[in-house]
């Protein structure tokens, strides 16, 4: 049997887990899911052999860390852990011993996953290795008022430390804030929340001086597969997810990238995202993704199969080098967000219709992968269409 190990995936019900999912069945492994729910959005994959239904981590950790624990003790091989969003990466730091008993996966050491998380912590690092970042300030320093006028100024914006949970809670990936007072209404909601924030400087720039950096590394620390990306339009605007992203080489990133990546000890695969400042030509260090990306599935079209990779390395191959430092002219849409991201950048005046065009229909473009629709696998593209728009038509009868 050429794939003995089974790949063990932790949500499935998002376009990320799917184009794991995928990666993985076309490369003929064994693919498990395991939810907390059997409601899915997107439908099941033809990829998923077992569907598995768990205790909700985010309500009962150990129930679910047990429940790994007993799936994993019945497998003849120890199977491949995969996360899909940052709660499900800090899950695997939080129980990294009791995991690595049972599932393989790249990390080697407790505690990194969730240092690169957090932005203060990330901080050290960067200042450590010369990289820069966006000023901050924790909402909680005293004089934060004052303190943002002379250190950050307006407008700015007010991140969270957990971004999973701000999401849930306020349906935004960060709050832009323009003054004095809305800095105070926004800090007051947010401590009341008992959410943890900070207020972060904008690094001047339209979405497209937005840069990634995709990389996997090998149990050795060294960056063997990588190639850079670049957005386009993104949801929310200017603070959110990719919805319209290009393949595209940018030497610079990669300069930057490389050797704080190696520097700072990571393994597996890794992302930072990063942003030039449109006035001084400086690039900044955004955040680093400690998991697997919305684009997954334009790193695997392009030749970067981060989920196989980790699985094939984890299952003892040695990963052979590979760059993709050239433009294949290869871009990623998810559809239905970007539709919302196209009417708010027309209605802010950001980018006009014939903008837009032209990014739609730049000539280069060979061609474009979706986040769902997928011709081997029609299925989930197929459900997440008709829920969307049943979604659609019971937004349009409350209105009515």
């Amino acid at each position: 049997m050429k794939h003995p190990n089974k790949a063990v995936v932790m949500g499935t019900n998002y376009y990320i887990g799917l184009a794991i999912v995928r990666n993985l069945g076309r490369n003929g492994v064994h693919v498990v899911s395991v939810n907390h729910s059997g409601k899915n959005m997107y439908g099941k994959s033809k990829y998923v052999k077992e569907n598995l239904i768990g205790p909700d981590f985010k309500v009962d950790p150990k129930g679910y860390l047990n429940f790994l624990i007993d799936y994993a003790k019945k497998q003849d091989h120890k199977p491949v852990l995969y996360p899909t969003a940052d709660p499900y990466a800090e899950f695997m730091d939080n129980y990294f011993y009791e995991l690595k008993e049972y599932y393989l996966f790249p990390m080697h050491k407790k505690g990194l996953l969730t240092d690169l998380m957090d932005k203060y912590k990330l901080m050290d690092f960067t200042e450590k290795y010369g990289v820069k970042t966006p000023e901050l300030i924790y909402s909680k320093e005293e004089n934060l008022i004052e303190r943002v006028i002379d250190e950050i100024g307006f407008p700015c914006i007010l991140k969270p430390l957990d971004s999973s949970s701000f999401v849930d809670q306020y349906r935004e990936k960060a709050f832009t804030i323009l003054n004095e007072d809305m800095l105070r209404e926004k800090v007051e909601i947010c401590h009341k929340d008992n959410m943890e924030v900070f207020v972060q400087r904008i690094i001047p720039g339209p979405e497209t001086n937005c840069y990634c950096y995709d990389a996997y590394m090998n149990q050795d620390g060294k960056i063997v597969q990588y190639t850079t990306a670049h957005k386009i339009r993104q949801w929310p605007n200017f603070f959110g997810a990719s919805t319209y992203t290009t393949q595209k080489w940018l030497p610079r990133v990669h300069e930057m990238s490389k050797p704080f990546l190696e520097a700072i000890g990571f393994r597996g695969f890794v992302e930072i995202e990063l942003k030039e400042d449109e006035d001084t030509g400086v690039i900044y260090l955004i955040e680093v993704n400690v998991r697997f990306i919305n684009f997954t599935e334009l790193l695997c079209q392009v030749g970067l199969e981060t989920p196989y990779l980790t699985y094939r390395e984890m299952c003892g191959e040695t990963i052979e080098e590979k760059a993709i430092d050239y433009d294949t002219n290869i871009r990623w849409r998810y559809l239905y967000e970007d539709i919302a991201a196209i009417k708010n950048y027309k209605r802010t005046g950001k980018l006009s219709a014939e903008e837009i065009r032209a990014q739609n229909n730049d000539p280069t473009v060979v061609r474009t992968v979706g986040s769902t629709w997928a011709v081997d696998d029609p299925i989930p593209g197929i459900v997440f269409a008709f829920n969307a728009i049943v979604k659609r038509i019971k937004r349009y009868l409350r209105i009515k």
